[in-house]
Order: structure tokens, then C-alpha cells, then sequence
């Protein structure tokens, strides 16, 4: 049961099957597959980046703002 079960891949709006690819071809497809998470984990870290980033702007904005209304305290 279940070993006649084709795994179906679309590349280029064509489907094909991956148990008739050849070895090389797995290999291509399983780079491409863990490229594609690594983009992903990629992004995800750089949206982490740029919030951080823009949280320490917010910060230091808030703190010269402070300086520019109390100069006398800020020391």
C-alpha cells in the first residue's frame, strides 16, 4: 500500500514526477529546496535587524529630544 504513490513537483507550470528524477537532479532539487528555507530564515532575521535597528533609532531620538528640552539634566 502507498508504494505506487507519485510525488508531484511544478516547476515552470509543468508538473513532474520526483521519484523518476536521477540522482543528480534530487541533488539540484534538494540545493534549491534548502535555499529557499534559508532565504526564508534570511528575511526573517533581517526584518528581526531592522526592527532592532529602528527600536535603538526611536530610543536615541527620544533621548536627544530629552537633551535639546533639558540640557542642564542630560549630563
Amino acid at each position: 500500500m502507498g508504494k505506487n504513490k507519485k510525488t508531484p513537483i511544478t516547476i515552470d507550470n509543468k508538473e513532474y514526477d520526483i521519484e523518476s528524477f536521477k540522482d543528480e537532479q534530487k541533488r539540484m532539487l534538494n540545493h534549491i529546496v534548502d535555499l529557499d528555507r534559508k532565504m526564508e530564515s534570511s528575511e526573517f532575521n533581517l526584518e528581526q535587524l531592522r526592527f532592532g535597528r529602528e527600536s535603538f533609532l526611536t530610543q536615541l531620538k527620544k533621548s536627544l529630544e530629552t537633551m535639546e528640552k533639558y540640557p542642564k539634566e542630560a549630563n
